[in-house]
């Protein structure tokens, strides 16, 4: 079994276009927040493809997102807007690989609900993600985006971050 993250609940200031944004790393009083935010990401690729690619199921995923917090599978931070509440989150968990050159972080959802895009926020969630692997030892970061034109903003905005393409697809058998 992975060792548990440990994330301090330190508060990342974000400033953007007037408004005020703070990055925190999320707690289980967080999870009914992020599950929303997660059914929102997944509803939004389901309708950019046209496919019912995932099951939606709050009370599913705010009780494995409560499991991979309180058991330390998953780090997440979260976007707290003073008006809003929870605008946008990432999670991350560690992996590791010889290709890698030892341990590293996987980014499984990052999400930033649409009005508050273009607002910096985005910026500060993968900020957050770097300093808390860097804290780790991991030796990079790795995320995956859907390889469809649809998502080329997306893709867009994380070559502008420092991420590079390194070929390959993302495949899944169940089991």
């Amino acid at each position: 079994m992975m060792p548990g993250f440990k994330v301090k609940k330190r508060f990342i200031p974000v400033k953007e276009s007037n408004n005020q944004f703070t990055i925190r790393a999320a707690t289980v009083d967080d999870v009914p927040a992020v599950a929303a935010l997660v059914d929102e990401l997944l509803s939004e690729i389901m309708q950019v493809i046209g496919v019912q690619a995932f099951d939606v199921a709050s009370e599913e995923t705010a009780a494995r997102l409560r499991d991979f917090i309180e058991t330390g599978r998953y780090a997440v931070f979260v976007a707290i807007d003073g008006r809003d509440g929870s605008v946008g989150f990432i999670a991350m968990y560690e992996s590791c690989a010889l290709y890698a050159g030892g341990v590293f972080g996987t980014i499984p959802e990052l999400y930033v609900r649409p009005e508050f895009r273009s607002l910096g926020i985005g910026q500060g969630l993968l900020e957050a993600a770097r300093k808390f692997g860097k804290s780790r030892g991991w030796t990079r970061l790795e995320v995956t985006t859907p390889p469809l034109p649809e998502f080329d903003r997306t893709l867009a905005f994380y070559e502008q971050e420092g991420f590079a393409v390194t070929g390959g697809r993302k495949l899944k058998a169940l089991l």
